[in-house]
């Protein structure tokens, strides 16, 4: 039998896809960026208490001088998820080469601040302190700087490992300091490396972390923050996904930079004292904007799915998938479904699993951009936080609302297709129902047959 059109397509989109998703350098951005989720998480948390929404208990950490303590958290959290991610960049790809990969992470860290001018020249008396860490390039303005210089510092450090270019202790020296020495070799060579380059933006009049933000990562941002970023985001995960190819992950490592950076801009627009608009700057897509709506009950927004299962399924295998689904989708966990309904490669379910979360965005993305939602703020939402809820917390009672009319779309968008296949899915069982009863009745014709031959030949053997 001929391969079908998905089948055809499949064979040669999977391949090409599996092996850039299993590159050892993108691997090591995904890890590297999953790194810094905690933080962001931690640092919400406690943005949200410092801002705390109702009036009386803000009041309360002001008078009580908690606010400070709290902002000082958040700092601490948000303003080094750039360094983070170069040291787990670096770290993660050593490791995956099978390497000891903690002094290799360290030199990735001292790396990205050997590139940085190491002082700070205060905005308004002008005056300059040296010695001193700029942290406004610790965070997300400097994360491009910390993914360029964790992946070439751990693929340098992985290749002085890999030809044994290293120093060599005796076999009785403590793994902790072997471990330090092996990494003296490649550790001097990228912090020289790495000199060199703050040496020629320096000639240059300039650093790297400004030349790069300035060059790449805002153009970059811009990017993410338009109409077809959304349409091709939107578009890209839900798309890998239909091939069993986890296009969250994926995309998600590609993007994550940018869109951090966009929720701490806007957050920086408040801090500033000043209103979130677009006007004064504010950014409508950022990390919210796809945990909280592109990806809301798991990527292609699939809570419709889980809807008609628990409440309209007439198969009995929906029936049992949706009792088991509707706990994980409340959590933004749709594996159950991807796989069991199935989606991965189901003709039918293409076109809702990929259009539901494009109809979700467009909504988000117009909804922000005429104001009749908040822009988000710094405040980020665990991605596995309930839907409703977390649109309260990144937003307001409008963004929750909002997400209950995402959730009514996509079980609107999604009920002619699950029905149909429901309808497909109950007259397989009802037919195998058939052909097991058919089956049974022929079974007890066959031993009713051979009973009474059995019979027959006791009654011959006793006439005898």
């Amino acid at each position: 039998m001929a391969p079908s059109f998905g089948d055809a397509i499949s064979e040669k989109l999977i391949p090409p896809v599996l092996k850039f998703a299993n590159l050892k350098p993108i691997t090591a951005l995904k890890n590297g960026m999953i790194a810094i989720m905690p933080l962001s998480i931690i640092g919400s948390i406690f943005l949200l208490l410092a801002y705390f929404p109702i009036t009386v208990v803000a009041t309360f950490f002001a008078n009580a001088g908690l606010t400070p303590m709290l902002l000082q958290v958040y700092s601490a959290t948000f303003s080094m998820i750039g360094i983070v991610a170069c040291f787990a960049i670096a770290y993660n790809y050593v490791k995956a080469s099978g390497h000891e990969a903690l002094i290799a992470g360290v030199v990735a860290m001292c790396s990205y601040i050997l590139v940085m001018d190491l002082s700070v020249t205060d905005a308004k008396t002008k005056v300059t302190i040296s010695s001193a860490i700029d942290m406004g390039w610790t965070g997300a303005r400097g994360m491009i700087v910390g993914i360029i210089v964790g992946e070439i510092s751990g693929v340098i450090f992985t290749w002085f490992l890999d030809k044994k270019i290293t120093i060599k202790l005796p076999d009785g020296v403590p793994p902790a300091v072997a471990n330090s020495f092996t990494g003296l070799i490649p550790g001097a060579v990228i912090l020289t490396l790495w000199m060199v380059v703050w040496g020629a933006f320096k000639a240059a009049g300039t650093n790297m972390m400004a030349a790069i933000y300035n060059v790449l990562q805002l153009p970059l941002q811009g990017l993410t923050d338009s109409l077809g970023g959304v349409i091709v985001i939107s578009l890209a995960i839900p798309f890998l996904w239909w091939f069993g190819i986890h296009g969250s992950s994926i995309v998600g490592g590609v993007i994550t930079p940018m869109l951090t950076a966009n929720t701490q801009d806007n957050q920086k627009i408040l801090d500033a004292g000043k209103e979130l608009t677009i006007a004064n700057g504010g950014h409508i897509v950022t990390q919210q904007f796809m945990d909280n709506f592109m990806t809301m009950t798991g990527s292609g927004v699939t809570i419709g799915i889980v809807i008609y299962m628990v409440f309209w399924a007439k198969s009995g295998q929906y029936k049992t998938l949706g009792k088991l689904a509707v706990g994980p989708a409340a959590f933004n966990i749709n594996e159950p479904i991807t796989f069991g309904t199935p989606i991965v490669m189901n003709p039918i379910m293409a076109i809702p699993f990929m259009l539901t979360p494009l109809v979700v965005a467009l909504l988000e993305y117009f909804a922000l951009a005429l104001g009749l939602i908040p822009l988000y703020k710094g405040i980020m939402a665990p991605w596995t936080m309930p839907p409703i809820l977390s649109g309260f917390i990144v937003g307001d009672w409008r963004t929750a609302l909002l997400q209950a009319v995402a959730l009514a779309i996509s079980v609107s968008m999604y009920l002619p297709f699950i029905r149909k296949a429901d309808q497909l899915l109950l007259a397989e069982e009802e037919a195998a129902e058939a052909e097991s009863a058919h089956e049974l009745v022929v079974h007890e014709h066959e031993a009713e047959l051979l009973a009474k031959a059995e019979a027959a030949e006791a009654a011959a053997k006793s006439a005898k």
